[in-house]
């Protein structure tokens, strides 16, 4: 059973072997560290470049972006690794939060993960996995009118349920094929999940080595251009760099997903933290190879009008290859879907054994050894938010609300340096306390620039929905669950006997 370093507080140490319990520790560092790369790696390096290239118009912000994004995930990653190791619980930040700032904001982590992030990302990779296949064999849709019935919610806008109703169709199928897999066992889900991080991995590779190996496929002159249609300058610009950062964060996602399954990884204090930093190093390189090799290939104004770009580079390189690189995001979302299918519901069982959310979540499978309850729940709802709207939709307001509980999550080292100085840290974060602070303030600018690009758009008619009001929204209708099962805890007791 995994455990943390001995604390000060003895019935924290009991807590934690109870919310773990049923879970079985059998992840290693390779394993540890692929899931990391698989988690990240998904469906954004395939498609956002191009809608990112439309939002700022030139190679070298672009490039720009990326590292960007890249460091400020890896400085997050060195910061995460810290409390990870500190705290090698399932549940992970789930858990984090409930040390740092007690139950009512960890609920609302982990209600955020449930409504908007978690099955907001499980949602989006499955149909960017059934947008694929689309690309292979024809789907079926309705009729117009019926694709375009729109619900409106007010203050928010409309969402089109029966909208490519093939693609989600496939999408939810997927769901419930990976749900399945991981419902049978972690070592299970994490045999999948190392195959298709090393397919997703050399898919990428294949595509680098076309561009530029391929004969006239590209061009050097590419990665100096600029857009020819428009030039940003003053707030225009900055709020087109907010919404292309967008684009490479939802790339980014998922490089804290591995500390939801800590209480399943062998000697988390080493493995945990060795896993999280290495593997967000290893994307930031692929992400970086791949992005040239777009911009090499294709000009800005090509890239900014391409829907799939890995697809378009492919096909610029030799002819046809384009439906090897949609098989190719197949395989990329259906390995970052299952990551996040089997480390999400870790936090909804943690939540469950905390006595805030129902109990039947917080039991384990007693033959699989996995959070069954859970499982189910979050596919039933992933499937929902499927239906709520388009890929971009679902990822901006996924990205915006995670972004909120990074930055809460970086300022929480400090919280926990003051409130707990004695409890051992197998890994401190580097550089404290810049790391932390740089981190924290960046999150915070990113988040005002969204809200001020989301406004904007909404203004304008370009967007049919405010997506960061749309996740607020979502978030703060988990405060009467709160309440209802503070309330249930305060008839029956606390869990074990334990004082409040």
């Amino acid at each position: 059973m995994a455990r943390v370093p001995a604390s000060s507080n003895p019935s924290l140490e009991a807590e934690i072997l109870r919310t773990n319990a049923g879970l079985i520790p059998t992840l290693g560092r390779y394993s540890t560290t692929l899931f990391v790369v698989g988690a990240i790696i998904g469906s954004g390096i395939f498609r956002k470049p191009g809608t990112m290239a439309a939002q700022i118009g030139s190679p070298e912000l672009l490039f720009a972006v990326w590292l960007v994004a890249g460091l400020i995930t890896m400085t997050g990653a060195l910061v995460n690794a810290e409390i990870a190791a500190m705290i090698p619980e399932a549940g992970g930040q789930y858990v984090f939060f409930d040390r740092m700032y007690g139950r009512f904001v960890a609920f609302l982590y982990g209600w955020a993960m449930f409504a908007v992030v978690k099955c907001g990302a499980i949602a989006s990779l499955s149909y960017v996995f059934a947008e694929s296949t689309g690309h292979l064999v024809h789907l079926p849709e309705l009729s117009a009118s019926l694709s375009h019935w729109t619900i409106h919610l007010p203050g928010i806008g409309g969402i089109a349920p029966l909208a490519d109703i093939g693609v989600k169709g496939v999408a939810a199928t997927l769901i419930v094929v990976l749900t399945v897999i991981n419902y049978l066992g972690v070592k299970f889900g994490s045999v999948v999940q190392n195959v298709f991080a090393i397919a997703k991995m050399a898919a990428i590779g294949a595509i680098v080595g076309l561009a530029f190996l391929a004969p006239g496929a590209g061009a050097a002159a590419n990665l100096a251009t600029p857009s020819a249609h428009f030039n940003l300058h003053g707030l225009a610009l900055w709020a087109g760099l907010a919404a292309a950062l967008q684009g490479a964060f939802w790339a980014y996602d998922g490089w804290n997903d591995v500390t939801y399954i800590a209480g399943e990884i062998k000697n988390p204090q080493r493995n945990l933290p060795w896993g999280l930093v290495l593997g967000t190093g290893i994307v930031i390189a692929i992400y970086l190879l791949a992005n040239l090799a777009y911009a090499y290939v294709l000009p800005i104004d090509v890239m900014a009008s391409s829907k799939l770009v890995a697809a378009d580079v492919a096909d610029r390189c030799y002819r046809g290859a384009g439906k090897w690189i949609a098989a190719a995001v197949m395989i990329s979302t259906f390995g970052a879907a299952n990551s996040n299918i089997l480390s999400a519901a870790r936090i909804y069982f943690s939540m469950a054994r905390r006595n805030v959310f129902p109990k039947l979540l917080g039991v384990a499978h007693p033959r699989f050894h996995t959070p069954a309850a859970s499982l189910v729940l979050q596919a039933a709802w992933s499937i929902a938010l499927l239906f709520s709207g388009t890929f971009d939709t679902i990822t901006d307001t996924l990205v915006f609300v995670a972004w909120i509980f990074y930055a809460a999550g970086a300022a929480g080292v400090f919280v926990l340096r003051r409130k707990e100085p004695d409890t051992p840290r197998p890994y401190r974060v580097p550089g404290y306390p810049l790391l932390p602070w740089i981190f924290t303030i960046f999150a915070v600018a990113f988040l005002a620039l969204t809200v001020y690009q989301d406004v904007s758009q909404y203004q304008k008619g370009e967007s049919s929905m405010i997506r960061s009001a749309f996740g607020a929204i979502l978030v703060l209708a988990g405060t009467p669950f709160y309440f209802f099962y503070t309330g249930q805890r305060r008839k029956s007791g606390p869990p074990d006997g334990s004082k409040e």
